[in-house]
């Protein structure tokens, strides 16, 4: 039986319901944002906590976390590669599973597989991501880890130059591996992106929506219960599915 903590926000609400839902796994706490972390987990004495916070908050989170001896889901983007390497290294020394996700989508998480073997056969790309106007990073961890993997399948995508001006700094958007993000933020929106393909007398366009927050849900149960049998850190749910 897993014993699991959820940050009680908006997606913590979430994972509430989800977990409550599980046979195999009890619902010992939820954290709000004014709680003790290191002082909640050792009086309920969890194997997981589920974190969907903030990213001024989240590596400090998962420090404390895995020095309590539990195991981390997170679900909150901003974490840096050099928060991601110092996770690895405590998740490792204290011999525990860590999994942090920029999306628990599973049609998401196919549409990064997509996109990636589809780069092998396209010249260039450029990714665009929608969600609301509260969410506090840009761009998602969900277009900067599309990017990386279309990046590590084809090391020339994008490779010619345009030949452009800007008009306006910041039109043709962020840049990730040469890949160019754009992100918009506006009410009404959850969390959606478009991979967008061109080649010769040709365009792909891959999409995927998520309609509510339930639609993680399924992933971040396959984290908890996999999380169980892991040592070190896992980046990314495509690597568990």
């Amino acid at each position: 039986m897993n014993r699991v903590i959820a940050f009680h926000e908006k997606m913590g609400a979430e994972v509430v319901l989800a977990v409550s839902r599980e046979e195999d796994m009890t619902l010992v706490g939820k954290i709000d944002r004014f709680d003790n972390l290191a002082e909640r987990i050792q009086t309920l004495k969890p194997d997981v906590v589920v974190d969907f916070t903030h990213p001024d908050v989240v590596n400090d989170n998962v420090k404390i976390i895995l020095s309590e001896g539990v195991r981390p889901i997170v679900g909150t983007t901003g974490l840096s590669d050099a928060d991601l390497k110092s996770i690895q290294t405590l998740a490792k020394k204290k011999k525990l599973g860590a999994i942090v996700a920029p999306n628990f989508a599973i049609g998401a998480i196919l549409m990064m597989k997509f996109a990636a073997e589809a780069s092998k056969y396209m010249p260039r790309v450029e990714i665009v991501e929608y969600h609301h106007d509260n969410k506090a990073d840009a761009p998602s961890g969900t277009a900067i880890k599309t990017a990386e993997m279309i990046a590590a399948t084809n090391h020339h995508i994008n490779q010619s130059k345009l030949v452009e001006t800007e008009i306006i700094p910041g039109a043709r958007g962020g840049k990730k591996a040469q890949i160019p993000i754009h992100s918009i933020r506006l009410p009404g929106y959850v969390a959606h992106q478009e991979v967008l393909f061109g080649g010769l007398g040709q365009t792909l366009s891959l999409r995927h929506d998520a309609l509510s927050r339930e639609s993680f849900m399924p992933g971040v149960i396959l984290s908890i219960r996999k999380v169980m049998q892991m040592d070190g850190l896992v980046y990314g749910l495509e690597n568990l599915i």
